[in-house]
């Protein structure tokens, strides 16, 4: 950890596991519904895709809602998923009210704006800690734990046990190619998410499933990509490999902790880039809300 008090991501996912290890997970219950609404932005959609994949539900960010709204008069229940309450989810949660909804929404904080405008039966949150702006580690894992009802615990386990020991020098590459199993496209988001915010441009994230490498993805080689089989065994894709083992019936809670652990290390094993400008980013980015949703009239 540098002098600056920022940890690296690695650190985070097991004092998240930690956290959620230490209390009951309460289950996420909502009552059915012929079509649901899933409103969320950043790595809350995918987080969205995951709790509720099993419906015939639509997912969609906070510039598409009204537009999903008027398409499809069979939605009858919404659900806005905001780890902070905050930003956008207000309005969203407003203008929901205001179509005649009765919204649910998905928090950490229960004395969030958003929250504030929800009777206490329509809010389920989940528990989180604080983190560095951007890792919502804690905040989606939580969520995602209540729907898989995964241990917390015996994740760790796997993580320190199975996964530490295989964690390769990652300085000798400039590219990373994650492969995961079919059924995971709803990590895939996420994990090219954390690439964007921890390394900017420094360094290449890519990551699909095995039947999506099939389709002209390694076309061209390069040695400095190293590819990371994230509970699969590749032995036919890149010159440089690294398979990390999962359990056998391993959920998705599993498989964003195994992701972001990997991606944490690969923070570590490279220069502070994210930490030397995370909390002026954290200061300013206020204002870049301010301004997109209230942007100056021109003259």
């Amino acid at each position: 950890m540098p002098s600056n008090g920022i940890p690296d991501l690695h650190e985070v996912v097991e004092q998240a596991l930690d956290l959620h290890a230490g209390h009951k997970i309460q289950p996420l219950l909502l009552e059915p519904a012929r079509r649901r609404l899933v409103i969320a932005s950043g790595n809350a959609l995918p987080t969205g895709r995951i709790l509720f994949h099993d419906e015939d539900a639509l997912f969609c960010d906070e510039g598409q809602y009204e537009a999903n709204l008027a398409r499809h008069a069979d939605v009858d229940s919404a659900v806005v998923i905001s780890a902070s309450g905050s930003k956008h989810a207000p309005i969203i949660i407003q203008d929901l009210i205001a179509a005649g909804m009765r919204p649910y929404l998905i928090t950490c904080r229960e004395d969030s704006p958003a929250a504030a405008l929800l009777p206490r039966e329509r809010r389920l949150v989940t528990a989180s800690m604080k983190e560095p702006i951007t890792y919502n580690t804690s905040t989606y894992l939580g969520m995602i734990l209540a729907k898989t009802r995964e241990d917390p615990a015996a994740i760790k386990r796997r993580l320190r046990d199975d996964v530490l020991p295989r964690i390769p020098d990652f300085t000798r590459y400039q590219a990373f190619y994650i492969m995961v199993s079919p059924g995971f496209e709803f990590e895939i988001p996420m994990f090219l998410t954390k690439f964007d915010e921890l390394f900017g441009g420094r360094l290449n994230g890519r990551c699909y499933t095995t039947a999506q490498t099939l389709h002209a993805k390694t076309v061209v080689p390069w040695d400095k990509e190293l590819f990371i089989g994230l509970g699969v065994q590749n032995e036919d894709f890149g010159s440089e490999r690294v398979n990390i083992p999962m359990f056998k019936n391993a959920g998705h809670a599993e498989m964003v902790a195994t992701g972001y652990y990997v991606i944490g290390h690969i923070q570590a094993q490279n220069p502070p880039w994210f930490k030397e400008h995370a909390e002026e980013y954290a200061r300013i980015q206020p204002a870049l809300f301010e301004k997109l949703e209230h942007p100056p009239r021109s003259t």
